[in-house]
């Protein structure tokens, strides 16, 4: 999120019906040991990795995987809140009906949003918010989950007063591996529903979540439904490798000597570049991806044979369809959620939460 491809609406609950609950039966149990472990991990263990030396000399730790848990959390609370509008906006653009000879509903975002604002109040703009509140939140907290157990993994002790890219970026991508087991299935899905009144959809329709797997299982079994995870999972260790290093590489050089952070305002901006650059490298692993999961069965032998057809019959352009409007909405939200963060791994670690 954000940098993790979830449209507005994504839940948890219905992304996940009747036949997958078994699996998010154990994803929260899962995070249910978790958290039930916060008081051991609290007294006995140091989870994060060993000091790093600070600009001022004073030592300091990164956050360890609990609490990168927790504040992700909070992080991905803040990109909805501030992404959703955008999202809205969005929605609304592509689903309005032109009639040919009059004018379009909306000339734009902007005459959108006012449009928006005027006849439903500034909480049009957030309708249907707690549906991705409830998806967004708990998947971003396993983002930043796998991104503290990747430091712990990849990382030296000067990895991030030198900036070693590639063993943060290894951190980052280790998110992937966290998400995928839940994004892979739900992108299937979510990105049929999106495409199925589309002119160039040719499978069958289907009237909601439950019909739809149902469907999908009853054309190519478990396979069908979990179509696309592994490509997933690229996409999001690609994506991950630079919203992270980008992030560290900016929040480090914003930061004045003798500081510990760069402030709000340059931590806003560093998120904010690092959803962008996050989106750059996806968005051709994105665009190949969602081909590859909304068509009939049989059409393509796989992701490699999307890719070639993308590029015979649209070129290198055809890879970056939709760009402008997903980094319009990139910089906001991104940078949200990291300030959120931020501030979020600043109130745990004065509650004692290393």
């Amino acid at each position: 999120a954000a940098h993790l491809c979830i449209p507005a609406g994504f839940s948890l609950h219905s992304v996940l019906p009747s036949c997958m609950h078994c699996c998010a039966r154990g994803v929260f149990f899962c995070l249910l040991l978790v958290v039930s472990a916060q008081s051991f991990l609290w007294k006995n263990l140091t989870v994060a990795p060993p000091p790093v030396k600070m600009s001022d000399d004073s030592p300091a730790k990164q956050p360890g995987p609990l609490k990168s848990f927790l504040a992700g959390g909070v992080g991905g609370i803040c990109l909805v809140v501030v992404g959703h509008p955008l999202d809205t906006l969005k929605v609304r653009i592509q689903t309005m009906e032109v009639v040919p000879g009059q004018p379009p509903p909306y000339k734009g975002m902007v005459d959108c949003a006012q449009q928006i604002v005027r006849k439903e109040g500034i909480k049009g703009l957030y309708k249907g918010m707690a549906a991705p509140v409830a998806g967004v939140a708990p998947m971003y907290a396993l983002c930043f989950l796998g991104y503290g157990f990747g430091k712990k993994m990849f990382c030296d002790d000067d990895a991030f007063e030198k900036l070693k890219l590639t063993q943060i970026g290894m951190a980052g991508a280790t998110s992937a591996l966290f998400t995928t087991p839940i994004l892979g299935p739900g992108e299937r899905l979510k990105c049929v529903l999106q495409t199925m009144e589309s002119p160039s959809y040719k499978g069958p329709k289907y009237n909601g979540y439950k019909e739809l797997v149902a469907g999908l299982y009853k054309e190519g079994g478990a396979r069908s439904l979990i179509r696309g995870s592994g490509i997933t999972c690229v996409r999001d260790a690609v994506a991950s490798f630079f919203y992270f290093t980008t992030y560290e590489v900016l929040k480090k050089t914003w930061t004045p000597k003798g500081e510990k952070d760069p402030g709000v305002f340059w931590t806003f901006c560093a998120g904010g570049f690092a959803g962008m650059a996050n989106w750059a490298a996806m968005m051709p692993i994105d665009t190949v991806k969602s081909v590859y999961q909304v068509a009939p069965e049989g059409k393509y032998t796989g992701v490699m044979h999307v890719a070639k057809t993308i590029m015979k019959d649209s070129g290198i352009k055809g890879f970056y369809k939709g760009l402008a409007p997903v980094m319009v909405r990139a910089f906001p939200a991104n940078a949200a959620c990291f300030l959120g963060y931020e501030m979020a791994a600043k109130g745990l670690t004065s509650l004692g939460l290393e």
